[in-house]
């Protein structure tokens, strides 16, 4: 892995792996066009955190890229680097309000986000896969425009409960949130793919076997007892991009 080249970086291990997850998101076409954002919290209070550059394409953010932003600073948006203001408004309102979430990833994933565009945008336990959200949803059907600061709060508002993983923001897209960028990007991945056999399988026009609760709630618990492949997850990702020679550890 490449050594950070300021030396007066701070948090280089989890730049490192934020900026790993933002290349995958992009490779697995999470991402859409330069918007949308990761944030990581670096501090206990999880009011500092870092965020991706504002209009940087997720597949050329290096670790060194990424900024560290104070939640409760208001004049953040006046800085020469400012970041984003829906990452602001978002992101900033999460990490002010939501301590539990470390980690947040929000994208507007194609499948996800067509989830969010149903009447009920509730992914239900179709599979395995989607058996990992059951219970642990916020469902957001009151959409009002971009996620400015007004908006964030109240966005932040649902995934206050540490029982909950998964906002899907109705007529929007994901907000996904884990202790660590690892728990984070592999629950993005899950409930993507989780979105897709649900979405295709409605697609067939016919009837779903829907899992029980009691199955689907059973399925959750036992998922949630196993070792997390999380880790193992981003660790195999870096691997892979180290193999490649790629510079997101720049």
């Amino acid at each position: 892995m490449n050594a950070p080249r300021t030396a007066n970086i701070t948090h280089w291990d989890e730049r490192v792996d934020l900026a790993a997850a933002l290349r995958w998101a992009a490779r697995l076409n999470l991402h859409e066009a330069v918007a949308n954002h990761f944030s990581l919290a670096v501090n206990e209070a999880g009011t500092r955190f870092l965020v991706n550059p504002n209009r940087r394409h997720f597949s050329r953010v290096r670790a060194s890229d990424l900024l560290e932003i104070d939640a409760t600073d208001p004049a953040t948006l006046d800085r020469p680097d400012a970041p984003d203001a829906t990452a602001w408004g978002l992101h900033g309102a999460l990490h002010r309000r939501v301590p539990h979430a470390r980690c947040a990833m929000h994208v507007h994933s194609p499948f996800a986000t067509v989830l969010a565009c149903l009447d009920d945008p509730r992914l239900p336990p179709l599979d395995q896969n989607a058996c990992m959200f059951y219970g642990r949803q916020a469902i957001d059907t009151q959409y009002g425009g971009l996620a400015l600061e007004e908006e964030g709060a109240r966005c932040a508002e649902l995934l206050s409960d540490p029982s909950l993983s998964v906002l899907v923001m109705g007529n929007h897209g994901v907000m996904v949130i884990g202790e660590t960028v690892a728990q984070a990007f592999d629950r993005l991945y899950y409930f993507e793919r989780a979105a897709e056999t649900y979405i295709r399988a409605l697609q067939t026009g016919r009837p779903l076997r829907i899992l029980s609760e009691a199955v689907a709630a059973k399925t959750a618990a036992e998922l949630e007892s196993e070792p997390s492949g999380g880790a193992a997850h981003l660790a195999e990702l870096k691997a892979i991009l180290d193999a490649e020679g790629s510079d997101y550890a720049g």
